[in-house]
């Protein structure tokens, strides 16, 4: 019985992050209350302290679990360079920018998470590092290390690339957005392989 328990608990407490996680890229983290994210999972706002200390604790996983999960996915892709287009691609597309609760959390709440506690945000610090250094390994699979300040400098241009587009009101000009971050991605990742690149190729 006690396993059941221990078991079932658990499993309670993953449906808990999981609807969480999809409701705070969906209203952010000051605009989802505990008794919201709550209802979301199908509890009573009372159950929330049986799993957890407060909401930042809450966020806190949530945040971890999405950025693992993140680079689970990152891991999936096809090797080395093919792998990291895919990606890009991926990131800045149309599907991507219309599902937020769906996305990437960097580009869902950033913002908020930069104005959290210690503890959010350095669940936040070691997610984003395991998903950087996985793409630099792609990017130079020699010394990883070299690559990681440039990874993380592209991923913060195609997550705010994503704010923008997902922002302005003109569909037109928010998929030309999207286009010309995947342009500008790719020249901090593969600057040789983008100049290299014939115009014709580029302009498609």
């Amino acid at each position: 019985m006690a396993r059941y328990d221990k078991e079932h608990k658990q499993a309670t407490r993953e449906r808990i992050v999981a609807t969480s996680a999809r409701r705070l890229k969906q209203d952010g983290i000051d605009g989802s209350g505990v008794a919201t994210l709550m209802a979301d999972a199908g509890l009573t706002n009372g159950a929330f302290y049986a799993h957890f200390d407060s909401k930042n604790d809450l966020v806190a996983t949530v945040v971890s679990h999405e950025l693992t999960e993140q680079a689970a996915r990152i891991e999936g892709l096809l090797p080395g360079m093919a792998g990291v287009e895919q990606l890009v691609r991926e990131y800045l597309s149309p599907e991507h920018r219309d599902h937020p609760n769906l996305g990437c959390p960097s580009a869902a709440l950033l913002d908020e998470i930069g104005r959290s506690d210690d503890k959010v945000r350095q669940a936040y610090t070691e997610g984003i590092l395991h998903v950087a250094d996985l793409i630099a390994g792609r990017v130079n699979s020699k010394d990883p290390a070299s690559a990681r300040a440039t990874t993380l400098s592209a991923f913060a241009l195609m997550a705010g690339t994503l704010q923008v587009a997902r922002a302005v009101t003109d569909r037109a000009l928010s998929d030309q957005l999207l286009s010309a971050g995947v342009d500008n991605a790719m020249a901090l990742l593969a600057p040789r392989r983008s100049r290299g690149r014939p115009a014709s190729e580029k302009a498609g």
